[in-house]
């Protein structure tokens, strides 16, 4: 049993930091829409984003 609580709480610590991080760094999460390559989106319906860069053409 102790050994579950202390991976649970290293779990919960790693998990808090990564989201301290990307809370601090203002970048968001990014998906397959809107991800880093530009190629095409393979979701079933676009996202905001997405739909925002076939608009100005850039997608």
């Amino acid at each position: 049993m102790t050994y579950f609580v202390i991976t649970f709480v290293a779990m919960l610590i790693v998990v808090s930091v990564m989201a301290i991080g990307v809370i601090f760094g203002r970048r968001a999460i990014k998906g397959s829409c809107g991800g880093v390559s530009n190629s095409n989106c393979v979701c079933v319906e676009k996202c905001d984003k997405r739909k925002k860069l076939e608009a100005e053409g850039k997608a």
